[in-house]
């Protein structure tokens, strides 16, 4: 590690989101600093290094992984490019937190995992980022505790004020129902084996070509029934919600009423508008959690096979839209390594 032991990290993307971890890791989160970014856009890359002492900006993840001075990779680049990435990081055995998608398909992410396997030992974190929101780890904890009995249904409403140009019927799918996909399997520590896709007349707001909203239907390994109400052009705000519907009780988060104001003979609060201030604090928390294992030599948190088990179901997702009809999730064996 470098000096006090603070973590070096190369930053590989600086779009959006990268350029949002670098902030994060250079702003709040303890123990680690940014060393390198990565950007096929040159001018970007400096752009962003320039803001960060002793940071240095490359177009190639291997050269930045390369610098005495890395000693983990945050990969922040669009899905396409995370394979040849992750790759990177194997053969210099760095520990990696890699943004969803692991990657985009189920095939590719089996390669990771098996390459994974190879090394003996984990080394990827997945960013899943719901896992480290403070409403869903109660709501995880509450139903571990079994204090509402076995949880039988799962109702989900996943909300954006409007999609961003060229959104399709897929991307519903690999790019917002996949979060609920991820946080069905951790809530409830099943596997899903089947997914089908129904679609309400679309919204007069829906863009032309993306059939919006869509609700989706996840059954399990366990018996349990999970509802997706995914609606991308809502017009109002970001909303994540859920609720948990058990033998004994039910349990919902997502409601957003931390402050409710009275004025002007109205009462209410705000919505928010995206994704990064909704779930701000989650990042901050995600962060902060990896870099934390990573100084005492662990990796903790999704897992390559969570982003391979999360593709595959995908898949059978976009399947389900495609053909109209409920279909199955095709999902290797477990290895050991992920048990």
């Amino acid at each position: 590690m470098t000096q006090r032991g603070t973590l070096g990290v190369a930053v590989i993307g600086t779009g959006r989101m990268g350029a949002d971890h670098v902030r994060r890791i250079s702003e709040v989160t303890s123990g680690a600093r940014v060393a390198a970014v990565v950007d096929v856009d040159a001018e970007r890359a400096k752009s962003v290094a320039a803001g960060v002492e002793g940071c240095t900006a490359h177009t190639e993840p291997a050269a930045a992984m390369a610098a005495e001075d890395v000693d983990a990779v945050l990969i922040a680049s669009p899905g396409p490019a995370h394979e040849a990435a992750l790759l990177a990081a194997f053969e210099r055995d760095l520990p990696v937190l890699c943004e969803k998608p692991l990657t985009p398909d189920a095939a590719s992410a089996l390669r990771i995992l098996q390459a994974e396997q190879k090394l003996g030992h984990r080394r990827v974190q997945v960013g899943f980022m719901r896992r480290y929101d403070a409403e869903y780890i109660k709501l995880k904890a509450l139903l571990d505790s079994g204090q509402l009995g076995r949880p039988l249904m799962l109702h989900n409403r996943h909300r954006n004020a409007a999609s961003p140009p060229g959104f399709t019927d897929a991307m519903l799918i690999n790019d917002s129902v996949v979060h609920e996909m991820d946080v069905t399997r951790w809530l409830l520590g099943q596997e899903i084996t089947a997914v089908t896709a129904l679609r309400p007349t679309p919204s007069d707001n829906a863009p032309e070509g993306l059939t919006d909203p869509q609700f989706v239907v996840l059954e399990t390994d366990g018996g349990a029934l999970v509802d997706v109400e995914i609606f991308v052009n809502c017009g109002f705000g970001y909303q994540v919600q859920a609720e948990a519907v058990c033998e004994r009780g039910t349990a919902r988060i997502g409601d957003g009423h931390a402050m409710v104001t009275n004025a002007a003979g109205r009462w209410g609060g705000t919505i928010a508008q995206d994704f990064v201030e909704r779930f701000a604090e989650a990042y901050d928390r995600e962060v902060q959690a990896w870099v934390d294992a990573t100084r005492r030599g662990e990796v903790t948190g999704p897992s390559v096979w969570d982003g391979y088990a999360a593709a595959a179901v995908c898949e059978a997702g976009v399947r389900a839209q495609a053909e109209g009809r409920r279909t199955e999730v095709e999902l290797i064996e477990r290895p050991a390594l992920y048990r």
